[in-house]
């Protein structure tokens, strides 16, 4: 055969080799949290890594990137924005500054129960608050569970005048900032990866987040009193980079959506299993008093905080928080 034949078949060889080589390459998923790696939701994402990874054959990997290491959730939220993460757990009061929708889930004792956030979130105002992130490059892919957010102080709260004054960290979020102006604080936002250390130093004197994260980032070595007062709802949504989730096959967009849903169910079991354990933690510690607040002080709450609803529903959508209200409403009278 001649030499110059042989060259010609090599080379379509080659050619035809890499061709088949990136067709089947695997397509790589960057998936970020803010929790550690024992947390409930590094057990969802490693259930979602390991359903999407079996349903589509390999021809879709997951890489999980816990603890933040990719940059904190506002960081991480742009870089998905752009297509250079794919995915991430992100709190919905951190996508709020792309579409107050999103406030709603933040609204203060708007959810009695987690079977109550779930029967919202899961339906059609779930499905019309997540909609807008749409126009700003995300694709979201459900609600899933941190947990009911309870306020640690180094005093004893229990009425609202209890905080005036008082400097308590908060997410950059509009609605959480004047929840605490509502009460007589000064809300401060805060890195939630600086919150430790911004406690710690005296930089503010409180913060509010669900048990999962008062026990893994330790809040409570700093802090001496938590209350149990179960004042807001804190989710993440699960986002995919839109541009990248558009241009893949139905059936793959299918398998992610299905996997995220059913990743969902499990972290939320492993969250309501763990919360216990976490308070166990917190109380051993010997650190942290634990105050739990009475119906008639979550009460007074409620009344002092009635300012955010008018403050804030115009901008979610009145329609949109009725809506949500008679859900509630309708759970509670048993329909």
């Amino acid at each position: 055969m001649p030499t110059r034949l042989l060259v010609s078949l090599y080379a379509a060889l080659v050619v035809t080799a890499a061709l088949t080589g990136s067709a089947n390459a695997a397509t790589i998923v960057k998936l970020h949290h803010d929790l550690p790696q024992d947390s409930a939701q590094q057990m969802g994402a490693e259930r979602f890594k390991k359903l999407v990874e079996e349903r589509t054959d390999g021809q879709i990997k997951v890489r999980i990137f816990p603890n933040n290491a990719l940059g904190n959730d506002v960081e991480v939220a742009q870089q998905i924005q752009f297509g250079a993460v794919k995915a991430g757990l992100i709190p919905t009061a951190k996508l709020s500054n792309f579409d107050s929708k999103l406030e709603l889930v933040d609204l203060p004792f708007l959810f009695p129960t987690l079977a109550a956030a779930h029967k919202v979130l899961d339906g059609p105002v779930g499905d019309k608050v997540a909609d807008g992130l749409r126009h700003s490059g995300f694709e979201p892919a459900g609600f899933w569970d941190v947990g009911f957010k309870e306020l640690t102080c180094n005093h004893k709260v229990t009425k609202p005048s209890d905080l005036e004054g008082y400097k308590v960290r908060v997410m950059q979020s509009p609605l959480l900032i004047a929840q605490f102006k509502a009460l007589g604080a000064n809300p401060t936002p805060i890195s939630f990866t600086e919150t430790y250390t911004a406690l710690q130093q005296g930089v503010v004197d409180c913060q509010e987040n669900p048990i999962v994260s008062i026990a893994k980032m330790k809040f409570y070595e700093v802090q001496s009193d938590m209350m149990l007062s179960n004042h807001g709802f804190l989710g993440d949504i699960l986002v995919f980079n839109k541009a990248w989730f558009d241009g893949l096959p139905a059936g793959q967009q299918q398998i992610l959506k299905s996997s995220a849903h059913d990743a969902r169910d499990y972290e939320r079991k492993q969250t309501l299993e763990r919360r216990q354990q976490y308070l166990n933690q917190i109380r051993d510690s010997g650190n942290t008093t634990i105050v739990k607040w009475s119906p008639a002080q979550k009460k007074a709450f409620r009344a002092a905080l009635q300012p955010v609803y008018d403050q804030f529903k115009p901008r979610i959508g009145a329609d949109l928080v009725n809506q949500a209200q008679l859900q509630v409403e309708g759970m509670n009278n048993g329909s």
